[in-house]
């Protein structure tokens, strides 16, 4: 029973009873009666009355909850008949006009912010209370690789109970996967350079905001690599330039000393002669060495922009095969083609494409002598060249499996070598080589007892 029912109960029982007590005065006093009974009458009209005026407030109170809970800001109360809910209802039409002007803000600020986030380059989530994805935009789902990611923590995908994109391969899977772990242990308000699988560079950022005042998080992820390879290629080029000038003068004033000494060998005795232009022809060799080994930095600071002429991959790679086979043949190495498939001619610079590919197989060679020296004898170098998804690829295999134990994202960092008195030169100059020509590559142990190097050539157009 509502509170205006219960009020018109109560008064329709008082005057009930007071109409009853009036009927004693029918008899004795008729005229009594009836203006008893009049005024009582007039009584409980005016009490109706009073209650429903006296209810209105809540009348007004119970629209605009009713507005409230529609969400009707727009709308508003009308005009009350009294002047005493007149100041009632206006407050009630200034809380509608200042709640629709602040939907209405939100609403523009909230179109800016999806457009935003849609328009950035950068990957960004943002989670809700218990850590699930509640806004993700288009280029998180794009370098993540995630499929349906709203609702999911980070560790879903992780635990293997949320699906990656489809149509991923294998080596996509892994990177992703690996993207996802280095993001979900990123602890909150710190910023960390992460490095994917691909050597691909990432700064990442964990912040957060509040939300009814509890602490909600968000991610970002800008990638730098493009960023920071021009910044260590110019870091790189200065030193380069310091050293090469430096070295090469020495190189040049101990190679004219070195001359001039060996005049003196007729001064001494043979026994001493001999050990003397031993001595000095073995520190020839080093200077030699040495001028190599900067001139082999210098190209790589210094290569020229790639000329693109249309070029048969199968007509390089058998003239390197060539080079190879005599010193393969003589240590049992299998050298070869494993699968080759008629492709288009592809626009690159022969010349460069030629020396990194040389350097790829000559790496692939030496990982497998290095594991006849351990006691494996025989092994093998295999080359594909294939369609795949509407792209060339071109892979080197080997037996060798060398990297298993070694962070793929390692593989390409200047002067990392995982060679015996190697310089970590050979993949900077197979990077800058690939990175020039726009293909993307990839190195890394296939968990098959195999070593694969992967370079996906576009669809020529």
């Amino acid at each position: 029973m509502t509170l205006r029912q219960r009020l018109g109960a109560y008064l329709f029982a008082l005057h009930l009873l007071l109409f009853v007590a009036a009927g004693f005065l029918l008899i004795e006093q008729p005229l009594l009666f009836v203006g008893a009974e009049a005024l009582l009458l007039a009584s409980l009209v005016l009490g109706f009355a009073l209650v429903r005026r006296a209810l209105e407030p809540l009348g007004y109170t119970r629209r605009f909850h009713d507005l409230l809970q529609d969400q009707n800001y727009a709308n508003r109360l009308a005009a009350p008949g009294s002047p005493e809910l007149e100041e009632l209802v206006g407050m009630f039409n200034t809380m509608l006009a200042a709640l629709h002007r602040e939907r209405l803000a939100v609403g523009e600020q909230q179109g800016f912010l999806d457009r935003l986030l849609e328009a950035t380059p950068n990957a960004v989530l943002v989670f809700d209370f218990d850590g699930a994805i509640s806004l993700v935009n288009a280029s998180a789902v794009a370098q993540l690789g995630l499929a349906e990611p709203e609702g999911k923590p980070l560790a879903a995908w992780l635990e293997g109970s949320a699906p990656l994109a489809a149509g991923l391969d294998t080596r996509s899977r892994e990177r992703s996967l690996d993207l996802i772990a280095q993001l979900d242990a990123l602890p909150p308000g710190d910023i960390r350079m992460l490095t994917d699988l691909d050597g691909r560079r990432f700064r990442a950022q964990r912040g957060q905001f509040f939300d009814r005042g509890f602490a909600r998080h968000f991610l970002m992820l800008e990638e730098l690599t493009a960023e920071l390879e021009d910044s260590e290629r110019a870091t790189y080029a200065r030193l380069v330039r310091v050293l090469a000038h430096e070295v090469n003068n020495t190189v040049a004033a101990t190679r004219s000393v070195l001359d001039s000494l060996l005049y003196y060998r007729s001064q001494l005795r043979d026994a001493d002669a001999q050990d003397f232009t031993t001595a000095i022809e073995a520190v020839k060799r080093r200077n030699v060495s040495l001028g190599e080994f900067i001139d082999r930095f210098t190209r790589v600071v210094k290569m020229p922009a790639p000329e693109l002429r249309p070029a048969n991959l199968r007509a390089i790679v058998d003239d390197i095969l060539w080079l190879n086979r005599e010193q393969c043949a003589r240590a049992g190495i299998r050298l070869g083609w494993r699968r080759c498939d008629e492709v288009p001619a592809q626009p690159l610079d022969t010349g460069l494409m030629e020396a990194a590919l040389l350097n790829i197989v000559k790496n692939a060679i030496e990982a497998v002598l290095a594991r006849q020296a351990l006691g494996v004898a025989g092994g093998h170098v295999e080359l594909t060249l294939e369609r795949q998804d509407g792209e060339t690829v071109l892979a080197v295999l080997d037996s060798a499996d060398l990297l298993g134990e070694i962070a793929p994202r390692q593989l390409f960092t200047p002067f990392f070598t995982t060679k015996q008195g190697g310089q970590g030169i050979g993949l900077m100059f197979v990077r800058e080589v690939l990175m020039r020509h726009g293909f993307s590559y990839s190195l890394g142990s296939t968990g098959h007892g195999e070593t694969r190097f992967e370079i996906r050539f576009p669809t020529a157009q």
